[in-house]
């Protein structure tokens, strides 16, 4: 019979490269290679020779084979255990079928029962085997192209490092499990690849791992999609233990490491899935490298995962409060209750199907609509003021001059154009909106490499976001105090005409000025002759009402769900977390170019950074250039020499230079990584 033969080492080694390598071509999964591997291999590790008398494979199965009366031999605390049959069909078929018995059981020396044993033998073990087999093919250089034992020492090593490979209780000396306790070495078989036998063998696995351990979990995974599946209908995509689990590097369930990748398992096979669980608040922790937040296991469960309209389903909607309270408790620190709109709440909507997400789907509409239009119009406005100062500076045209002196007025003044509580409100909604763009960034951005990096800087998602918190409400505060302040002022100023001169509120002469500029961009017109305040500074003015109101009121509810959802539907999560995030995106990206563009980097500003903010002051000439038509009514009304100071000290100017510098550099080091985690994702 095949059993009986004894091939020499060399012709074992070559058929294994033959296999492995016909094994490559034919495409098998990766666990099934290396099990072939794995289990052929010991064969050429063993040196060449006869077969002991009475020890050949016919003779061993004339007493192990399958059909034979039951053997027991001794096992520990003075128990008896039986010992397992082996079919000389499945041998025969098997990838040790051309190996011996004592191939691998070394300790045998005689074919009588009760066997003499040698007393330095060692059991059967694989992993030695094949190690061994490694090393001497790498030592003489007999390593085939494409062999995968290294793969196979490899998981090996994983194996060693497992919870397989912790010693059980219940038997002490043992790992949890072995080789053989999944591979049956004396009947494993790799089936062709598409064939009924492949099906089989596939399906065969849940059993193997819950038949023989895991019983309670094989009990529920069959009752589940995913056991319907494969067990059922035999579909083999489905997911089956390995699957999940691995088939060698098996660790404990409750470690983050297990948690974390299986996320990423998850979404091997639920691609658009993962995709929407990653934009939401709990894949953005998941995304950082953080495990508290619901993963697919918290809401779907693990063996028994059930179709959403299935009414035993965790995620039914007539069970979905019961599933969300499970984390979103009191009894959790830090937590809260969670409320009747958690139900509602979906956490893989998307803007892509109106039918299913209307909601998401025009708010999605919306926010790409908004933020084509103002990056297109801005940065066309910037890139065409650019081109046209260049020109002109490179054509020798300057602004005429005008003797200040002749005037009466002294030259070396300076024009006040902020006072002390603009420059102070100014810069610390600078500090502020950076702190508020790197904290919430990293989060929408947890896929790109800088991301995980400076979450673990502000000490993990938790302290991010309380800081991002805590920054958003100064920044609140700041700007509330402003508006305060402004309307005070302004209500009890009588002369004051809302949209005068003076006003920041948009007027038609923006839009004629607006007009004039695209004119004068392509040589079509004189350049507009700007009041107090360009239409381009009221957009940039107006932009924070905006925005504090558009982020500010959906980062609100999104800090405290428990309240947002005992009052409103679920989605306004969905809707408040897309729009928080884009928006948010807009506003950074916006400042850090446009912003910085109009007043700093204009090749009649250059070299930055324009100080006007920071000094308060700037030279009659610059505000000559910059506001003409205000310069000239404040000429005409006498009020001019009024609103002139001294020019800066020298420290001053010096200081507010490098404080200019230091947060341009601070912005573009912020839009580097905005748009490189935009590219990320």
């Amino acid at each position: 019979m095949r059993g009986s033969l004894r091939l020499p080492g060399s012709a074992v080694a070559a058929c294994a490269r033959r296999i492995a390598q016909a094994a490559g071509c034919c495409g098998f999964s990766s666990l099934l290679l290396l099990a072939a591997a794995a289990l052929l291999a010991p064969a050429a590790a063993v040196a060449a020779g006869p077969v002991p008398k009475g020890l050949e494979n016919a003779s061993c199965l004339s007493c192990h084979g399958a059909g034979k009366d039951k053997i027991e031999v001794a096992a520990a605390g003075g128990d008896k255990r039986e010992l397992g049959t082996v079919d000389p069909r499945k041998l025969g078929r098997s990838l040790h079928a051309t190996m011996a018995c004592v191939d691998c059981h070394t300790e045998i020396t005689d074919s009588r029962a009760g066997h003499q044993k040698k007393a330095d033998a060692r059991p059967p073990q694989c992993a030695s085997c094949h190690e061994q087999l490694l090393a001497e093919a790498q030592r003489k250089g007999a390593l085939p192209p494409g062999s995968r034992l290294g793969l196979v020492v490899d998981n090996i090593k994983a194996y060693k490092a497992s919870f397989h490979a912790r010693p059980d209780k219940n038997r002490p000396g043992q790992p949890m499990a072995t080789c053989d306790d999944c591979h049956s070495s004396h009947e494993f078989a790799v089936p062709p690849k598409g064939s009924e036998r492949r099906t089989a063998w596939h399906k065969e696995i849940p059993k193997t791992c819950g038949a023989k351990c895991h019983e309670e979990q094989l009990e529920t995974y069959l009752t589940s999609i995913h056991g319907e599946e494969v067990m059922d209908k035999g579909n083999i995509k489905a997911a089956v233990c390995t699957d999940c689990h691995t088939a060698h590097a098996v660790i404990n369930t409750s470690s983050e490491r297990f948690k974390l990748g299986n996320v990423q398992t998850c979404g091997s096979c639920h691609k658009e899935r993962l995709t929407t669980y990653s934009d939401t608040y709990h894949g953005q922790v998941n995304r950082l490298g953080y495990a508290y937040t619901a993963k697919c296991a918290d809401c779907h469960g693990s063996h028994g995962v059930l179709p959403a309209d299935n009414p035993k389903s965790t995620v039914h909607a007539k069970n979905r409060m019961e599933t969300c309270s499970t984390c979103h408790t009191s009894k959790k620190a830090g937590m809260h209750d969670a409320t009747l709109g958690f139900a509602s709440f979906a956490p893989h909507a998307h803007g892509g199907d109106f039918a299913k997400y209307p909601q998401m789907w025009v708010a999605s509409k919306f926010m790409t609509a908004l933020l084509l239009f103002v990056f297109a119009f801005f940065w066309a406005h910037s890139g065409l003021w650019y081109w046209r100062e260049w020109r002109d500076r490179k054509a020798g045209k300057t602004i005429p001059h005008v003797d200040l002196a002749a005037l009466g007025i002294d030259p070396t003044k300076h024009f006040r154009r902020f006072a002390a509580g603009w420059r102070v409100g100014h810069l610390l909604f600078a500090l502020v909106t950076m702190t508020l763009v790197i904290t919430g960034s990293t989060a929408l951005f947890a896929d790109s490499r800088w991301a995980p990096v400076v979450a673990a800087l502000f000490g993990g998602p938790r302290n991010l976001g309380l800081v991002h918190r805590v920054a958003a409400a100064l920044f609140v505060s700041i700007f509330l105090i402003h508006f305060v302040y402004v309307m005070v002022k302004l209500l009890r100023d009588r002369k004051f005409r809302w949209f005068g001169s003076d006003s920041l509120i948009p007027n038609w002469k923006d839009f004629d000025d607006c007009w004039a500029m695209f004119k004068w961009f392509v040589g079509k017109g004189p350049r507009p002759q700007f009041d107090r305040w360009a239409y381009y500074e009221k957009f940039d003015y107006w932009a924070v009402f905006w925005g504090v109101n558009i982020i500010g009121w959906s980062g609100l509810m999104l800090a405290f769900p428990h309240v947002t959802a005992k009052y409103l539907p679920g989605w306004v999560f969905n809707v408040g977390t897309l729009v928080h995030g884009e928006e948010a995106f807009l506003a950074a990206v916006f400042l850090f170019t446009v912003h910085f563009f109009n007043n700093h980097f204009r090749p009649d500003k250059l070299p930055p950074p324009d100080v006007v903010m920071f000094t308060g002051t700037q030279s009659l000439e610059e505000f000559r250039h910059d506001h003409p038509a205000q310069f000239q009514r404040l000429l005409e009304s006498g009020e001019l020499k009024d609103k002139l100071v001294e020019r800066p000290s020298r420290p001053m100017h010096v200081g507010s230079v490098i404080l200019g510098l230091v947060l341009i550099t601070i912005g573009l080091v912020l839009l580097v990584l905005v748009v490189s985690g935009f590219l990320s994702g």
